[in-house]
């Protein structure tokens, strides 16, 4: 089950946007983890927790989203029983939402794909930096005071003569009065200006996966996908600018199902974290006739009770439409398996070695026998 934003902020569902802002900055003022530096980890959970739950709520749009989908829906993956519609992920929401994966669509080109990298609905809202969203609601100025966010600032007092000092922490109170004190600190340091926190680099977000298909065949001769993405740029004063680009996916004999190919930092450019990589999974089609098992394929022949007992070839059909005779020795019953060597899937390291493809025989019995035929068969069989 997903998060329930509302929770998250102690909001009622009809919280107006008053209300959530308070709600946001009592608890980000409480969890920041600047204040907790004896739990920073949980703290930073919460922190990313709750300024994920205000991105959201603040936003009519993706407010609307959650409100009807969840966190499932929001960021890509519809509750079973959504209606699906076009644009959107097979089964999601509705034309999604802009700056999402825009689905599984070919985008108006030849095999290939159409994705959008961003956050924000069909196919992958994904969170913005807490710390930057924690900057702008605050104006860009600290709430701690000192250095700014960060730390806070650590500032050193007066007090004892020659004495070693300490540090201050300047804080907030959890409904966010200003000024407050930390932590008392020790007394002397001569007024030493603070240490700051050493500065987080960019954060990397995590990676996007999406899923693209390829057939039997495609995975047995090996093959070409075009993905077409468009995903936000940023410029250089800030300004985000939609771009689209194509992926190539070079599709290799012998790939199995799961195999995933990554291209770094071809996700959205966001303020204060670099760009997410993408990923596309590849998924594999069922086929009508042969099922994969590694490199071996299987397939089921069908053939009359005359070929069981009599036929000294059978005829098969293999996955590249060629066909092989294979020589048939002995009465073929309904466990009969015979094995065509090197005629299966392509091995994923080394292609031109290729696996087995197994015969198994489904035996079409005649629905009846004339008086004559039973006497013919009782003469003929032991």
């Amino acid at each position: 089950m997903g998060k329930d934003y509302y929770k998250i902020l102690g909001v009622e569902r009809s919280a107006s946007e008053d209300d959530i802002k308070k709600a946001y900055r009592k608890l980000a003022l409480k969890w920041h983890p600047d204040r907790n530096p004896s739990n920073v980890k949980q703290a930073e959970e919460k922190f990313k927790e709750i300024s994920e739950a205000y991105e959201v709520l603040m936003d009519k749009n993706k407010r609307a989203v959650f409100d009807q989908y969840g966190e499932e829906g929001l960021k890509g993956v519809p509750p079973e029983g959504a209606p699906g519609g076009p644009g959107g992920m097979p089964g999601g929401m509705p034309g999604g939402m802009p700056g999402g994966f825009a689905g599984f669509p070919g985008g108006g080109m030849p095999g290939g794909f159409s994705f959008r990298t961003g956050g924000g609905g069909g196919g992958g809202f994904q969170p913005r930096n807490a710390d930057d969203i924690f900057r702008e609601f605050f104006g860009g100025r600290s709430p701690f005071g000192g250095m700014g966010t960060g730390m806070g600032g650590m500032r050193g007092g007066g007090g004892m003569p020659g004495g070693m000092g300490g540090f201050s922490f300047a804080g907030s109170d959890e409904e966010g009065d200003e000024g407050h004190g930390g932590f008392g600190g020790f007394p002397g340091m001569g007024g030493m200006g603070g240490m700051p926190r050493q500065a987080r680099g960019p954060r990397k977000p995590p990676a996007i996966e999406r899923g693209f298909m390829c057939s039997l065949e495609e995975l047995y001769t090996g093959c070409t996908k075009k993905m077409k993405i468009t995903k936000n740029l940023q410029d250089a004063s800030g300004a985000s600018m939609p771009a689209e680009k194509i992926l190539t996916i070079n599709v290799k004999p012998g790939w199995k199902d799961g195999t995933k190919i990554t291209f770094e930092k071809e996700g959205d450019e966001r303020p204060g974290q670099e760009a997410a990589d993408l990923v596309f999974v590849l998924k594999e089609k069922p086929h009508p006739r042969f099922k994969r098992e590694g490199s071996n394929l299987f397939v089921t022949q069908n053939i009359t009770l005359k070929q069981a007992l009599t036929q000294p070839t059978l005829e098969v059909a293999t996955l590249d439409n060629r066909t092989i005779r294979v020589p048939m020795t002995g009465v073929i019953t309904p466990t009969t398996k015979h094995v065509i060597h090197g005629e299966g899937m392509p091995h994923q390291k080394n292609p031109s070695q290729k696996g087995d493809l197994v015969v198994n025989f489904n035996i079409q019995f005649p629905s009846s026998l004339t008086p004559q035929q039973r006497e013919a068969v009782k003469t003929c069989l032991p």
